[in-house]
């Protein structure tokens, strides 16, 4: 008897040719049973049993002809039939309308995804990332956009007698992109291979204290927003409101008023025509004009381009302690101008933020005990988002792994962790080579450090998929020893550049030359929001927890986009209690510790940011903050009932944790934020009910819009 032989290539609806996959058919046929039976065990028996017919017919009908994916498909459905798997059949039919119906969306809005991705994912990649003409026509896939930034990332191995050739890094570098295990951050995305070629993220501008000098670091801010990139800004340097101006024995304006200048002109420059820029603002706790700085925020309208937080230092938060009075200095003169009660000052900080989120703090003591360069000078300023503090003029690159597809039988797979650290700081440092800076002494100073930013996202998702709680203790240990881990290897893969390349110039007055540590990079990892990355890559945000179980995307200019986490979606299969109606329930808040029928130990592994309360996000920022050269973004977020006193302890806590800097956000405290909840809030049954809604690039962490970035 003749053999059969069974397809080996297939025919993707846009024209490619792909290896014929029947695990792919198999999977399938498990998922629509899986939907119709609620038993995984027994669904997993028909997709094995029925995948060899299905491949047998198509081998039957097709071994002479060209296979297309629709046709595979339609044979799935004729199989499921034949068996008498109807109902089953039915669930395979609906699943392919409804994927036809995303294609349908996609089309229309005049693109072609070639990985199979979300539609909100899509609208995010068409609006953000990929590659347009002069008419304003998308011209990439998601599939060219990772090629287009491996390839031109890969060009940083020719500038070195390398063990791995631009085209192996080339290959890897796509390959981890696509799989979406690894992501570059935004400017990367958007820039590589691209004419504005600007890659860094994060930037730190001084402002000293002259008019040139200042509209010197506006301009600077300017070309840095339009390229893509954000900006910290530290105002101490500027001389306090009424303080004499002697070219004209004039009075100065304070700092505050020129933040005004920096927030208008960040309004009006839209980077690279993808967004609005980003700031960070901070001020030092002994700057005279700190009273005003901390209300700044307080009426709602103003700075809305700026995060702000007043810099802190060991002396001051001593002084609020011990309930002492605090010197306020001119900086013009260094004299001692007044001395107010430390508690006051700080009973302020907190007040406001409190009723706006701002300021939050930054801990200038602890940043520069860790500075890896102090003979170049002390860190005052960081990025937007506070997980990036920076000398004046530096900048760096950031990028993060997507702990979700580190999952290796029920564990995580720390021999792909480590080898994808490996690659990320390789990716990192080929950044720095490639990248067209926008300003000569940011390009001087990067190179003098080659500072770089690898971290993580997916956190929450991958304790998830290990049954670990959130914010347990079991949870805080376990983060300890996972940033540990990429601590290691992301300083022993440095080490291994720096053979290869050479160290970093301003290595021999950093903390590592008397160590005869000889490193690539003066700092390797960064704790960064993620926000829109984590939506490519479809995982949760940095280390934030899931910010809902089940909610609404607005998307598309006003669709209205239901989503289900998908581990909870399959384990709700794979458990036996999976409805939809469940998920409406559940989206009147995101959280399901109020929601009937749904197992203790599901619910005590699927929490959500407001179901953490803030003694457990601290412990997992400072466990992150522990192993993290860099500094760690991290946002606490409260309900809207939390007290004032609240967010006094957190603070405290905050220093006493070793941690670089705190963000608080009180639900509702923005007029604006990109989350909300509806009616879902009250307790017993809603019959019509407003659900959570998010916006299509809230991925998690604050929120705040300004947040994002």
């Amino acid at each position: 008897m003749k053999t059969r032989r069974i397809p080996d290539r297939v025919m993707k609806r846009d024209g490619a040719v792909v290896p014929f996959t029947p695990d792919k058919i198999q999977y399938a046929i498990y998922r629509a049973a899986l939907e119709v039976l609620q038993d995984a065990s027994q669904s997993g028996r028909i997709a094995r049993r029925l995948v060899d017919i299905v491949v047998q017919r198509l081998a039957e009908k097709y071994r002479d002809r060209p296979l297309h994916v629709e046709a595979i498909q339609d044979m799935v459905e004729t199989v499921l039939m034949n068996q008498g798997y109807a109902r089953i059949a039915k669930s395979y039919i609906l699943y392919r309308e409804r994927r036809s119906e995303i294609r349908l969306a996609k089309s229309v809005l005049g693109m072609k995804d070639d990985l199979k991705l979300p539609l909100n994912t899509m609208e995010v990649l068409k609006r953000r990332y990929l590659q347009k003409d002069d008419q304003r026509k998308i011209i990439e896939t998601p599939s060219m956009l990772f090629q287009r930034v491996a390839h031109h990332i890969a060009k940083g191995e020719g500038n070195f007698k390398s063990s791995v050739s631009p085209g192996q890094a080339e290959e890897k570098f796509y390959q981890m992109m696509r799989n979406l295990e690894f992501m570059p951050n935004s400017p990367t995305l958007m820039n590589a291979g691209a004419s504005l070629g600007q890659l860094s993220a994060c930037f730190v501008i001084p402002v000293e204290d002259s008019i040139d000098a200042i509209f010197g670091a506006l301009t600077s801010m300017a070309k840095i927003h339009q390229t893509g990139g954000g900006t910290g800004f530290n105002f101490s340097r500027l001389r306090p409101k009424k303080d004499l101006v002697a070219s004209t024995k004039g009075e100065a304006s304070g700092p505050v008023s020129f933040m005004n200048i920096f927030d208008r002109a960040t309004e009006v420059i839209v980077q690279g025509g993808r967004r609005r820029g980003a700031n960070m603002g901070i001020l030092r706790v002994d700057h005279p004009d700190v009273m005003e700085f901390i209300e700044a925020k307080v009426d709602k309208h103003r700075f809305s381009n700026f995060n702000l937080s007043v810099g802190v230092t060991d002396l001051f938060m001593k002084a609020v302690l011990a309930n002492r009075d605090f010197d306020l200095v001119n900086p013009r003169t260094r004299e001692k101008v007044k001395r107010v009660k430390a508690r006051m000052v700080f009973d302020l900080i907190v007040n406001a933020a409190w009723l706006t989120g701002d300021p939050g703090l930054i801990f200038l003591d602890e940043i520069n005990r860790k500075n890896p360069t102090p003979q170049v000078g002390p860190i005052e300023a960081t990025n937007p988002c506070g997980e990036l503090p920076l000398l004046p003029y530096e900048s760096c690159n950031l990028a993060s792994l997507n702990l979700s597809r580190m999952v290796k039988k029920g564990g995580l797979d720390w021999e792909k962790l480590k080898e994808y650290v490996h690659w990320g700081v390789r990716f990192l440092d080929d950044v720095i080579e490639v990248n067209k800076f926008p300003l000569p002494q940011i390009e001087e100073m990067t190179f003098a450090n080659r500072k770089i930013g690898l971290g993580v996202m997916g956190f929450a998702d991958l304790l998830i998929r290990l049954g670990i709680p959130y914010g347990s203790r079991e949870a805080v240990r376990f983060a300890e020893k996972l940033m540990a881990s990429i601590h290691r290897e992301s300083i022993r893969a440095s080490c291994a550049l720096a053979e290869e390349r050479g160290v970093f110039p301003n290595f021999p007055r950093s903390i590592y030359a008397p160590r005869n540590l000889r490193m690539r990079n003066a700092t390797v990892n960064t704790i960064a929001p993620t926000g829109t990355i984590s939506i490519i890559a479809g995982c949760s945000s940095g280390i934030e927890p899931l910010f809902a179980v089940s909610f609404i995307r607005n998307v598309l200019s006003g669709t209205r986009l239901f989503e289900v986490n998908p581990f909870f979606e399959e384990t709700a299969r794979s458990r036996g209690f999976y409805r939809k109606e469940l998920f409406a329930q559940i989206a009147q808040s995101g959280s399901l510790q109020k929601i009937k029928g749904i197992p203790a130990d599901i619910k005590k592994v699927f929490v959500t940011a407001f179901d953490v309360v803030p003694r457990q996000h601290l412990e997992t920022q400072a466990a992150f903050q522990k192993f993290t050269d860099n500094s760690v973004s991290k946002t606490i977020n409260l309900p809207r009932q939390s007290t004032v006193e609240d967010i006094r302890k957190i603070y405290f806590s905050a220093y006493r944790l070793k941690c670089k800097g705190i963000t608080v956000y009180r639900y509702g405290s923005k007029e604006e934020q990109v989350l909300s909840f509806g009616m879902g809030e009250t307790e017993g049954p809603v019959v019509h009910p407003d659900l959570l809604t998010v916006e299509s690039e809230y991925a998690g962490g604050c929120t705040a819009g300004t947040c994002l970035f």
